[in-house]
């Protein structure tokens, strides 16, 4: 397991799903995490975690977030950043096409601000998402987006460093963002991976690995590894 004792990890989106995988390990490995979300823990899977209330679209609260935790290491975002339309793009909603980018103006609050506070030894990793590289039909909204988190990434690289930063790029993932219940669930995931080289839903942790792999990698920046069951390539 990697070591990362005596550094401090700020985790958005850290009290469900694949965030809170990640804050799991962190915490797992020696580190000092915070979680922020705009609600709180949703269980009890953030014991031994300081959690903090926020939204990344609110800057003023994000800058004494971060003054407050002045010289932290690490810095991941996993927040989804609300509503995503989906749909046909001739069909869909231009305003909730634009409200998906919820998601990447949250990415940018987090680095922009971020960094300045940040130990110059630390790791940014953010989540894009497979539809960014193979949009399946009604997905256009996401995969936008999923692009535009992917471009920041490889183009602010070399502006920030020598703070590193990459992103994960996951495919389908069994979280609590899908509702589904039961067979229905079972169903949805099945229909949505069986043409992928490896034919079923992530979990969180198979995500949450990658992001590890990139904080306590010094040799990678400016990349994205993709943990997406060969959904890019089937």
């Amino acid at each position: 397991m990697s070591n990362f004792t005596n550094k401090k990890a700020i985790v958005f989106g850290g009290t469900s799903g694949i965030g809170l995988e990640i804050a799991k390990l962190l915490m797992q490995s020696g580190a000092e995490v915070i979680t922020v979300s705009r609600r709180g823990p949703l269980g009890d899977g953030n014991i031994g975690m300081q959690n903090e209330i926020a939204d990344v679209q609110d800057r003023e609260a994000l800058q004494v977030l971060f003054e407050r935790h002045t010289g932290f290491h690490y810095l991941v975002n996993a927040a989804t950043g609300g509503s995503r339309a989906i749909g046909p793009f001739l069909e869909m909603d231009l305003d909730g096409f634009q409200d998906s980018f919820a998601k990447l103006w949250g990415y940018l609050n987090t680095v922009r601000i971020g960094a300045a506070h940040m130990s110059q030894a630390g790791a940014i990793v953010l989540l894009s998402g497979y539809p960014a590289r193979k949009a399946k039909h009604g997905s256009i909204a996401i995969g936008t987006v999923g692009n535009a988190v992917e471009g920041f990434v490889k183009l602010v690289a070399s502006e920030i460093k020598p703070l590193r930063i990459n992103a994960v790029c996951p495919g389908l993932i069994d979280t609590p963002m899908f509702t589904q219940q039961g067979a229905a669930r079972q169903n949805f995931l099945a229909d949505g991976t069986q043409e992928n080289l490896i034919p079923r839903a992530g979990q969180p942790e198979e995500v949450a690995s990658a992001a590890m792999f990139l904080l306590e990698n010094r040799f990678i920046t400016g990349t994205i590894v993709d943990v997406d069951g060969g959904a890019i390539c089937s």
